[in-house]
């Protein structure tokens, strides 16, 4: 590889080419061979290539020369091109080939991704416009902590998807139509017989949003005769509401739609004009889509907050999007001979499957397949006319996040859509689509998460305990002493907020994780605040250091000479192999796993490798001379050797940043090697220069005029 050869693709693809090359040498009528790169134990190497053994099962009993798999592996190694990128190759086992990568060159391709933005090393998807089904709150029921995983997952995922170059149509399935939007409706109506005058306001906040019953109060009651009048406050206005008689059919508690479905189960007069609702809504009488509308903005407002609060962004395709088309999707269907009639109901036979994959309901409703199969072929109105997902708007990749109780659902819509020819037959062609299922919050009773009156978690109350918590702890800390109280909610949210994501992403989406406050704001472990803290250091450290970073960049050569340096660094380039793997699979928690080692490493180099503020001071101090891991013991023998060795030498310790050393003096350079046995000169804080040695040593202390700046 040329010394000034672009860095294109991951580590592992540049490495790829390499033994790609050797293997049309070692093998020339094996082309086709995958070479099989991956990390290895950074006891043997940094990267493994493992194809000598699958490769000698091939060409065994073909004439080959070859005797074995190691045989194959070593002429793997023999035939690689000669490459700036590696340092050294072993062989291991049966044939695996071990590369240790070279140092220059990690630390040449960390300075180009300095230079050149970490957006050019994003991996290489081969897909180039994807939708993401997330989120899907049903209108009128307020986001409680069942929707909390399908959000945060489903962003993640696009997140990390759009990095990669992938447009991503962020989709928000919400539940926005059906038959219970009569009981609704019904109910809306006999609350406020005179909506049509309070209008939106006094809907108030439904369930969806803050609750209406408990946020209007009452301001004035007068009585007549047997009839009392209830007002309350709207916005600026004091509106009548409704009498007192209606008033009490609605519980304390104020769960709008749970009123409505308890009247909806308990009366059959409601029951009867609910029903009649929803003809009248699905026939588009204005009355009645004038309160749906409403009922669905209340909500959506409600649910917005909630996104704000999370920094998600979504596109609204409800229920009510999809279904005009339907109609049209399954005549498609049924002339394609899929559907068939079964008991009453039009269904369409999946094999292997208990029960039929039902498309219209015996009473001729739609349901969730017959929108599904028409989401999956959807229209985009805001042109006008057809675009579809597979065909015109060319998305290559429908990915659905619900939780796992779905996965036969999708497994049966993945299957018809297969059938219909709207998806290939296999699993690894494009187009695709995956249903990315995801366990259960638990409590910590190990049973579903709820309150202790066995209510579902609403969101909202969740996000506001969890900001709570972590201001209370920056309070206790004394921070409200050192910000306003504007940084303070700002901080509170950031590591609340983000606390709770992680704690769900850093979980294999597949399990059930259990919800604890104490364990997710805790700063030690594989936290959102361990990371968050190792994120504020690298900022603190380049803020206090009064350096141009963006012209370091250009003009500063970075040099990895101590292994936690090389370490570190390795790390970072290994980021867009990551990312590539968590987007592939469609597992989050792989990303945050790597974030948390990437802390860690810093952590270390942070801790052995650090750099130190910009000033001159002479003063008289303790001298502790660091001897890698093990200082603590070592400091006293380190300072005796030196004294014992360089008597009154000049000694010049470079402490910091660089963990190196130079001794000055007479004949002192037969010091290098005693020295390096018992030292990596370096310290938490500053360079420094030793004038000159004392000839007692006492308590490893000596008088020096120490420098800080780099």
């Amino acid at each position: 590889m040329a010394a000034d050869e672009e860095v294109v693709g991951t580590v592992k693809d540049q490495l790829a080419k390499l033994f790609e090359e050797s293997l049309r040498v070692t093998v020339p009528d094996q082309t086709d061979t995958d070479p099989l790169i991956a990390a290895c134990n950074p006891r043997f190497g940094d990267y493994q290539c493992n194809n000598a053994m699958s490769l000698w099962t091939k060409i065994k009993g073909t004439g080959s020369a070859f005797t074995g798999p190691q045989p194959v592996g070593q002429a793997i190694m023999t035939n690689l091109p000669r490459s700036e990128m590696i340092e050294s190759c072993s062989i291991a086992g049966p044939g695996f080939v071990n590369v240790k990568l070279s140092r220059q060159w990690i630390a040449k391709s960390i300075q180009k991704m300095l230079i050149k933005g970490i957006e050019t090393w994003s991996p290489k998807l081969r897909v180039k416009r994807a939708v993401v089904d997330f989120s899907s709150p049903n209108i009128a029921k307020e986001m409680h902590v069942g929707h909390l995983r399908s959000t945060i997952i489903g962003d993640t995922l696009a997140r990390m998807l759009e990095f990669s170059n992938v447009e991503v149509l962020r989709r928000n399935h919400v539940g926005d139509w059906g038959t219970q939007f009569g009981m609704l409706i019904e109910f809306l109506f006999e609350k406020f017989p005179n909506m049509e005058v309070v209008s939106d306001q006094a809907i108030g906040d439904l369930e969806a949003s803050e609750n209406l019953f408990r946020k209007l109060f009452i301001y004035k009651c007068s009585s007549t005769y047997s009839k009392v009048l209830v007002y309350c406050i709207l916005g600026n206005k004091v509106v009548k509401v409704s009498s007192v008689k209606h008033w009490y059919t609605v519980p304390d508690n104020g769960a709008f739609y749970k009123a409505s479905k308890q009247r909806f189960d308990s009366d059959p007069g409601f029951k009867e004009r609910a029903q009649q609702a929803v003809v009248s809504l699905q026939g588009g009488k204005e009355k009645y889509r004038k309160a749906w509308s409403q009922i669905c903005e209340i909500s959506r407002k409600g649910y917005e907050k909630v996104y704000q609060r999370l920094g998600i962004v979504l596109e609204e395709k409800g229920e009510s999007f999809y279904n005009p088309y339907i109609p049209g999707v399954l005549e498609e269907l049924g002339k394609k001979g899929l559907i068939e009639e079964s008991e009453g109901a039009r269904v369409i036979f999946i094999e292997g499957k208990k029960y039929p994959f039902i498309v219209v309901k015996s009473d001729g409703g739609f349901n969730y397949a017959s929108t599904d199969l028409t989401a999956l072929w959807s229209v985009n109105l805001l042109l006008l006319l057809y675009r579809y997902r597979l065909n015109e708007e060319k998305a290559e990749w429908m990915i659905y996040v619900t939780d796992v109780g779905q996965r036969e659902h999708f497994e049966m819509l993945f299957t018809a859509a297969k059938r219909a020819g709207w998806l290939p037959p296999g699993d690894n062609s494009y187009p695709k689509a995956n249903h990315v299922g995801f366990g259960l919050v638990l409590g910590e009773d190990g049973k579903r998460f709820r309150t202790r009156s066995t209510e579902v978690v609403k969101l909202v109350d969740l996000l506001d305990e969890a900001k709570s918590r972590c201001k209370a702890a920056l309070v206790e800390r004394g921070k409200a002493e050192e910000w306003t109280e504007e940084e303070l909610e700002q901080t509170a949210e950031a590591v609340g907020y983000g606390a709770v994501k992680y704690a769900d992403l850093k979980n294999n989406r597949l399990t059930n994780y259990t919800f604890n406050f104490d364990q997710m704001l805790n700063d030690q472990g594989n936290t959102a605040v361990y990371l968050l803290y190792a994120h504020a250091r690298i900022c603190s450290i380049i803020r206090k250091s009064g350096k141009d970073v963006e012209e370091l960049k250009k003009t500063g050569a970075l040099v990895l000479e101590h292994p936690n340096e090389r370490a570190l660094g390795l790390h970072l380039l290994q980021f867009a192999e990551i990312v590539e793997e968590a987007c592939t699979n469609l597992l989050p928690n792989v990303l945050c796993e790597y974030l948390y080692n990437l802390s860690g490493h810093f952590t270390t180099f942070y801790t052995n490798c650090q750099t130190s503020p910009n000033r001159w001071c002479c003063q008289s101090l303790v001298a502790f001379v660091l001897w890698g891991q093990r200082r603590r013991q070592a400091d006293s023998c380190c300072v005796k050797r030196l004294q014992r060795s360089c008597g009154n030498a000049s000694i010049y310790l470079v402490f910091g940043q660089s963990t190196r050393y130079d001794i000055l003096g007479e004949d002192s350079s037969h010091l290098q090697k005693d020295f390096d046995n018992y030292v990596w000169a370096h310290d938490y804080r500053y360079y420094a220069q030793c004038i000159r040695h004392c000839e007692k040593v006492k308590d490893c202390a000596r008088t020096v005029q120490y420098r800080s700046d780099i």
